[in-house]
């Protein structure tokens, strides 16, 4: 089975990161924010990876190129901004096979996509996709369930409170017939908007729910939600946990950092406290600064005396 992974995206709301890099090969902690999303594909039954690309896809095809992602990886590039369900598409062709499996690239979940995979086999479903339970569901377009039957017979976008058909949530991942592509309008369009209500009102929809974690790691406060749950789970290759912070620099102890990911050749004044904050390579910091829920960029340079709350400092 062939995986898309959608990362077409401009990654505006981690400006001005972005700038920089494409939001799929933004660091989190010791790789890249897309090969963490690419962790839950399991190796067994997916064998390909195609990487549904707009925003500097040149940099993510170079980036690749010189990576062993344990699977084969395939960039389809998208001239133009297409939504979700173009930029599935515009991928189609590169599909194998009349069945794969859809995740968004910068998706931390925990959602076990082998029993996924087993359940819309099992129901023969033309699309099964996953659903997370939230406490306000009312910020949310939720799923009509049909626990009994795992199918799901509508949606509904952001509904007033105590109207809510439920609390489960489209949760990201996406499993897909071929066929799927005759539901879909010509050009740039939303997937979840345009395609997935027409198949829940046919009674081919599947829905497969789980709990654990969910990430949309699109924003400054989710991806440090990100970091830290990947610190707490040991999803990284290199460094080490000092206390409640990963660190690939020396001199940083529990008493520097707290909760929070140094990266390589940082230095971190005297006096200094960092919290909840993801230091980039090479960046520095000086004395007796107070950085709170931070992203500093790589060779980012801050001054002595600085106190910082909820900012993102481009790299340098």
């Amino acid at each position: 089975m062939d995986a898309i992974v959608l990362a077409g995206g401009f990654g505006t709301r981690l400006r001005p990161w972005t700038l920089s890099v494409p939001k799929p090969l933004v660091p989190l902690l010791d790789t890249t924010l897309i090969e963490h999303s690419m962790r839950i594909i399991p190796r067994s039954l997916v064998n390909r990876v195609i990487i549904a690309a707009g925003y500097e896809a040149e940099q993510i095809r170079s980036y690749f190129t010189n990576l062993d992602a344990g699977v084969e990886v395939v960039i389809v590039e998208e001239k133009e901004p297409l939504g979700t369900g173009g930029a599935i598409a515009n991928c189609l062709a590169a599909v194998r096979g009349n069945r794969f499996l859809v995740l968004n690239g910068d998706l931390i979940t925990t959602v076990d996509i082998r029993k996924m995979i087993a359940q819309h086999e099992r129901d023969n479903r033309l699309a099964t996709i996953s659903l997370w339970p939230v406490e306000n569901p009312n910020r949310f377009g939720v799923a009509d369930f049909d626990s009994p039957n795992r199918s799901i017979k509508r949606f509904q976008e952001k509904p007033d409170p105590g109207k809510e058909y439920s609390n489960l949530i489209n949760a990201g991942c996406y499993l897909l017939e071929r066929e799927v592509i005759d539901q879909m309008p010509d050009g740039p369009h939303s997937i979840e908007r345009e395609v997935f209500p027409s198949i829940a009102k046919s009674g081919n929809m599947g829905g497969f729910c789980y709990t654990g974690r969910f990430i949309d790691a699109g924003t400054p406060s989710s991806y440090l939600d990100a970091m830290r749950t990947a610190i707490s789970d040991g999803s990284f290759y290199r460094g080490k946990v000092l206390g409640t912070t990963w660190s690939m620099s020396d001199g940083v102890d529990s008493s520097t950092a707290d909760y929070s990911a140094i990266g390589q050749g940082c230095t971190i004044g005297q006096n200094t406290v960092v919290k909840s904050s993801a230091i980039l390579d090479g960046a520095s910091i000086g004395s007796n600064c107070h950085i709170e829920r931070c992203l500093i960029g790589k060779g980012a340079e801050i001054g002595d005396n600085v106190r910082m709350i909820d900012q993102v400092v481009a790299f340098n």
